[in-house]
């Protein structure tokens, strides 16, 4: 059953004249480059908010249908479908849940979309630490005692937001936070954008919804079958009022939403609630078999973390190899698995990179992987390995701590730009990124330091992209004045 999706076919094979947006008024005067190579029938279905088609921001009809089936397949007791990414719901649920100078716990590789929330909102972050493995480069998940410790240091915080899965397909111990965000009666936020699939196999690290979560965001775009840019957020429990959701949302959605889009979300919901675990089980076959192919390649490192400080659970569809081995940094590596040997990461970062596996992919495409790595392997043998340069995001020098001006105070300070070399200890006024993964280096209102001055530029020597400085190739940066 896919009431929104269906409803949406049969408007948009309903014959009749069109005098309401969008202009191209189902397709009828669509650019031809456009209808020669997507076809018309898309453009048909790419409808506004007509009457039978319901209200995103009031829905009474279809759209809280297919809402309330997604709430009952992911385990909610209410889902919110989102058109801007996960992005707008991760920053509608802190404008929901902390407001101007209130406090707010997080992971330092918390994504840029957190940040964003926080200058909106004007609240104070409390940075915590993850732990941090030099030997793949890597932050894990917030600890337990990590929580404790900064809701003890600081006990008027008034919502934690927790990372899970990391980009590599780490969780942290959810269960055990959920049980002390829940003794102090605060909302568990969670960032489970990559983490959407959980639901639906056994073999998956357990969803956040189940684990106690009060709030969790997912990019169904990411692993499930909706377009790019639809994602679900999902409420359980009492502690969190929905209104305060809705009203949030409709700061940061559009109010000309894409029913494309929100279909997307319907038919993937039906598709998990249908044949997940079918097409997960095939999914979970085809990770196996690249994990234990490329194990034995010369000059590769496959990512399988066992249980410890950060990692509770691991993601077996997430593959991370690390080609240090063969004397490549992971964005060399990349360059040469995309332009060459026809096979693109999700991730590439200092010297690994990261695959997203999903039911999407085919056996062919995992022999692809094999033979490109076998390929880079050989003509890669004779490179000495490379040195074990610390090249992570930037650890800040102390947990707990608050920033000197709250991330919203520095975004409309007054700023000047400085050199880069002359920024050192300075208050940054930008919001500078390496993307993907999207987590800062540096953000507004935080000390630059000598180590996220060289972690930057080493990022920009290895061939990594910086993103949200005014300057790109960063030879200057704003700072406060």
């Amino acid at each position: 059953m896919t009431p929104l999706f269906s409803r949406l076919l049969a408007l948009a094979h309903n014959n009749h004249a069109a005098f309401y947006a969008p202009g191209h008024k189902g397709g009828q005067g669509i650019f031809s480059g456009l209808a020669q190579a997507w076809g018309k029938e898309i453009f048909r279905a790419d409808l506004p908010e007509l009457p039978d088609l319901d209200n995103l921001f009031a829905p009474e009809g279809v759209i809280l249908e297919a809402q309330t089936l997604a709430a009952e397949t992911f385990g909610a007791d209410q889902t919110w479908f989102l058109i801007n990414g996960s992005t707008c719901g991760i920053i509608a649920v802190i404008l929901a849940m902390v407001g101007e100078g209130e406090k707010i716990l997080l992971p330092r590789n918390v994504h840029q979309s957190a940040i964003s929330g926080l200058i909106l909102s004007g609240a104070i972050p409390v940075f915590v630490n993850s732990p941090y493995d030099p030997q793949w480069d890597l932050s894990y998940g917030l600890t337990p005692e990590s929580v404790e410790q900064a809701l003890q240091i600081h006990p008027d915080i008034k919502a934690v937001f927790v990372l899970s899965p990391t980009y590599q397909g780490v969780c942290p111990d959810l269960k055990a936070i959920a049980a002390i965000t829940q003794r102090h009666n605060i909302p568990l936020i969670v960032d489970e954008a990559h983490g959407s699939h959980f639901k639906f196999h056994p073999n998956f690290p357990p969803p956040a919804l189940e684990l106690g979560a009060d709030l969790v965001i997912q990019s169904t775009h990411k692993t499930l079958g909706a377009m790019t840019q639809a994602s679900m957020l999902h409420l359980r429990g009492t502690r969190v009022d929905p209104q305060k959701i809705n009203r949030a949302l409709q700061l940061v959605e559009s109010t000309s939403p894409s029913y494309l889009l929100l279909a997307s979300l319907d038919a993937a919901r039906a598709q998990m609630a249908t044949r997940g675990e079918t097409l997960w089980s095939e999914t979970l076959t085809l990770a196996q078999r690249a994990r234990q192919a490329l194990i034995p390649i010369p000059g590769l490192k496959i990512f399988d973390p066992q249980p410890q400080a950060g990692i509770e659970y691991f993601d077996p569809t997430r593959l991370t190899v690390d080609v240090s081995g063969l004397g490549l940094t992971g964005y060399a590596a990349d360059e040469i698995l995309t332009e060459t040997l026809g096979v693109i990461a999700e991730l590439p970062l200092g010297r690994s990179l990261t695959f997203i596996l999903t039911f999407g992919n085919t056996n062919q495409d995992i022999q692809r992987l094999i033979d490109a790595f076998q390929t880079l392997s050989e003509n890669n043998q004779a490179q000495q390995p490379l040195n074990k340069p610390n090249i992570s995001t930037h650890q800040p020098e102390t947990c707990y701590g608050l920033p000197q001006l709250s991330p919203r105070q520095a975004f409309f300070a007054t700023s000047r730009t400085v050199a880069l070399e002359a920024s050192l200890n300075q208050i940054c006024a930008e919001l500078i990124c390496p993307y993907p993964p999207g987590i800062p280096a540096i953000m507004p209102g935080e000390k630059i330091t000598a180590a996220t001055l060289a972690s930057l530029r080493q990022t920009l020597q290895l061939g990594g992209v910086i993103t949200g400085a005014n300057d790109p190739s960063l030879k200057t940066i704003r700072v406060i004045d």
